[in-house]
């Protein structure tokens, strides 16, 4: 059993310490609002802003469907981190802080390394879909205020590598704050913006269905004049 000292002069030294199942660790300060709020974020995204147009490609049936199914899914998957979460008794056991961790404790082997490898993957690819899609969003809003202040008289061509460099740059020096992950109002923050996707979304859909059925209804009364 170590002591006190043993025990941060192992955390200060940087040993490898997930198996020696120390309490102090990993200090829990959160509580179920910012629960709440790392739920949120996960959930919600800015994919929410073209879910409307992709369920209106698929249809009534299949894009129901597919919204009950990822569901599911979601369901599916957050049953696991949650029962993954502890090892063996599920109110003492020893804490899995990270998916390798987990990986490692129900698994092992090879998949421990296959779990990193698809974790870095993942992430590879998400930071250069949200650097490309951050530079779309900059550029199109500089375009929309070029077309206002021309009149629409200039094409207004505009390259996005600048958009992108700039995106990059503040990536990373935002990566080099430390425990940026653990600020307690981060996660408040993107449930806020995760609340801004879903009600422009919402806002966006509602006004195509409005000028949808106005355009049908104007369509409708041409009709009934011409026939009368």
């Amino acid at each position: 059993m170590l002591d006190t000292r043993t025990s941060y002069t192992f955390l200060f030294r940087g040993y490898d310490i997930e198996n020696l199942n120390l309490v102090f660790c990993c200090t829990k300060t959160g509580n179920k609002w910012t629960a709440s709020a790392h739920i949120i974020t996960a959930v919600i995204g800015s994919g929410v802003l073209s879910l409307a147009w992709a369920i209106a490609q698929l249809g009534w049936i299949a894009g129901p469907s597919m919204m009950l199914l990822f569901a599911f899914i979601i369901y599916y998957t957050s049953t696991l981190l949650s029962v993954g979460y502890r090892t063996g008794d599920q109110l003492n056991g020893k804490r899995n802080y990270t998916y390798t961790q987990a990986v490692r404790a129900y698994l092992g082997g090879y998949k421990v390394k296959l779990c990193g490898i698809i974790q870095y993957v993942n992430l590879f690819g998400v930071a250069i879909g949200y650097t490309i899609a951050a530079s779309i969003s900059m550029m199109a809003i500089k375009r929309s205020n070029c077309f206002h202040s021309s009149g629409g008289k200039n094409p207004c061509h505009m390259n996005g590598n600048l958009y992108m460099i700039s995106f990059g740059i503040v990536q990373i020096l935002f990566s080099q704050i430390p425990n940026f992950d653990q600020l307690w109002w981060l996660s408040s923050l993107a449930a806020a913006m995760s609340f801004t996707y879903s009600t422009i979304g919402l806002g966006l859909g509602v006004g195509k269905v409005i000028g949808t059925n106005d355009s049908i209804s104007f369509s409708w009364n041409l009709s009934s004049v011409y026939y009368l």
